[in-house]
């Protein structure tokens, strides 16, 4: 087949995944709607309730953003080029809690600051009970949020340092010190790169509904899929999700208007080494804090997790009531990242190549899905596919892989595309003045120059699709439950210590990739 019908059909299975089931959601409301006066939106804008999730909602996504931001940028400066010891382990360490489902977080500061958890134990009953009703409101949730998200800021940040040329900072540097160069060169020109994490945070975030509807904490996510799932109210649930969807349209929009112009900017030469700096003296002070922030952030929460779920039995039971539920994720987290993989790698070639003119509006397509709520995803899922006629997609675990090609091409079209950007086009271009098809320049050529960054996309997309809870939680058929839509359920009626192992389990199944992906990385750098 030609190049442009191959990249053709990639774009059209993101399309019919992702888009064409919001846009069929969005039609049904809407026509639902006009029917009746527009009631649900209406009543929804009248209530006090809509300006509270609203409010909350809001607060929540803002703070973490600001929070990570701020918290993350330095981190990612010193871990991405410093000469800090043990960087890449703090940083592999750092990126831990993006790869497991954050309502696991949120029970491991369970068992810490809940009225029965480790702090009662240590300091008494009358803290622990100030520190459970901290908990279970806004500053939990901020707090399981940004330690999930601060990953996405440090790797970005990291990212976007290996992207200036060494000759910008080396200007900067035969007049000013480090502290300058960073404030008014490095900085500015990594900001692009760090207003998209913003923007990614935020949104994500905002889309969040595992950690609310555990912590108690009402937004409009935990809204619509309790209208949903609850109360099978389409009406309302739709109400309450398409304000997610168009604020998430907005801010990705200004994102590409004002800034995607800049963000590929920067080029470095293959053979370009990022500037390190010497942090001399303070060295051992600086790993000592970054120490403690990762005791605390992340050490902390899966160490108590680890204790709690080391009683007599508890990993027993949660296999035999587990089990099946981690084999269907690994297995349908295998079969997405594999789908997710071919099509990312597909869009990722179109995006760098820019070989068809939509390339901008299916990265732009992409990143929408990406940072658009689950729920909202798996409503449009099932408004579409809910039919006699599509039984074979929607009561088959197809819905699901579906849902994770839906949700995160974005990731893989994203990682392809950096690792393409570094395949010289003299080569293709090459084998095609030798008469080679494009087809077989692109599997014996390209893809071989890019195996590794094909390996990473694999793995961050099994990981994301493994840890997935708020789509598969609605979508999923009969008999076909993940393990985090298996212990999310058993939260209501099982043990501190079943729950504790189920969640150990889902980390140990999540964390394999993630050590076998740091592996990939093989930074190189010269001092300055």
């Amino acid at each position: 087949m030609s190049r442009r019908l191959v990249l053709t059909l990639a774009v059209s299975v993101v399309v019919v995944a992702g888009l064409v089931p919001v846009l069929v959601m969005v039609g049904q409301s809407l026509a639902a709607e006009f029917h009746t006066g527009f009631a649900y939106y209406r009543g929804l804008l009248a209530s006090g309730r809509a300006w509270t999730l609203a409010g909350h909602s809001l607060a929540l996504s803002s703070i973490t953003t600001l929070l990570t931001v701020g918290i993350g940028t330095p981190l990612g400066i010193l871990l991405g080029k410093s000469d800090l010891p043990l960087r890449r382990s703090l940083l592999l360490l750092f990126a831990i809690p993006m790869a497991i489902p954050p309502y696991v977080l949120a029970v491991s500061w369970f068992n810490i600051l809940g009225r029965g958890g480790t702090l009662a134990h240590w300091l008494g009953p009358a803290l622990a009970s100030h520190s459970s009703d901290w908990l279970f409101g806004l500053g939990g949730c901020v707090l399981v949020l940004a330690t999930t998200f601060l990953p996405i800021v440090v790797l970005i940040t990291v990212a976007q340092l290996s992207s200036i040329g060494p000759s910008y900072e080396e200007a900067a540097r035969l007049t000013s010190g480090w502290t300058s160069t960073l404030w008014h060169v490095t900085l500015p020109l990594i900001a692009p790169g760090i207003s998209l994490a913003a923007v990614v945070v935020f949104l994500l975030s905002l889309g969040e509904f595992g950690v609310p509807i555990f912590l108690r904490f009402d937004v409009f996510p935990v809204e619509s899929f309790a209208q949903f799932s609850a109360f099978y109210n389409f009406g309302a649930a739709t109400a309450a999700a398409l304000p997610l969807g168009l604020v998430t349209f907005l801010l990705l929009f200004l994102e590409a208007l004002f800034l995607r112009s800049r963000s590929y900017a920067l080029r470095r030469g293959p053979d370009a080494q990022t500037m390190v700096i010497a942090l001399k003296s303070r060295r051992t002070l600086l790993l000592v804090v970054l120490g403690i922030i990762a005791l605390v952030l992340v050490v902390l929460p899966l160490g108590v997790l680890i204790v709690r779920s080391s009683t007599a039995g508890a990993f027993h039971e949660a296999i035999a009531r587990g089990g099946a539920s981690l084999v269907r994720s690994m297995a349908y987290a295998a079969a997405g990242a594999t789908g997710l993989l071919l099509i990312g790698f597909l869009c990722g070639y179109l995006i760098q190549t820019r070989a068809l003119p939509l390339w901008r509006k299916l990265d732009f397509l992409t990143v929408f899905l990406f940072t658009l709520p689950g729920p909202v995803i798996a409503i449009g899922l099932i408004s579409l596919w809910n039919r006699s006629v599509t039984s074979f997609v929607y009561a088959t675990p197809a819905i699901i892989i579906l849902g994770y090609l839906a949700q995160y091409t974005a990731l893989s079209s994203r990682m392809c595309a950096s690792a393409l950007e570094h395949v010289p086009p003299s080569m293709e271009e090459a084998a095609q003045v030798a008469g080679v098809h494009w087809g077989r320049r692109l599997v014996g050529i390209v893809v071989p120059l890019v195996r590794k960054g094909l390996v990473a996309a694999w793995i961050v997309g099994y990981v994301f699709c493994l840890r997935d809870t708020g789509m598969t939680m609605l979508v999923y058929p009969p008999g076909h439950d993940t393990l985090p839509v298996r212990t999310f359920t058993l939260m209501a009626n099982g043990t501190p210590e079943l729950i504790a192992a189920l969640c150990i389990l889902m980390v140990a199944a999540a964390l394999l990739p993630l050590v076998i992906l740091a592996t990939t990385l093989r930074p190189t750098a010269r001092m300055a």
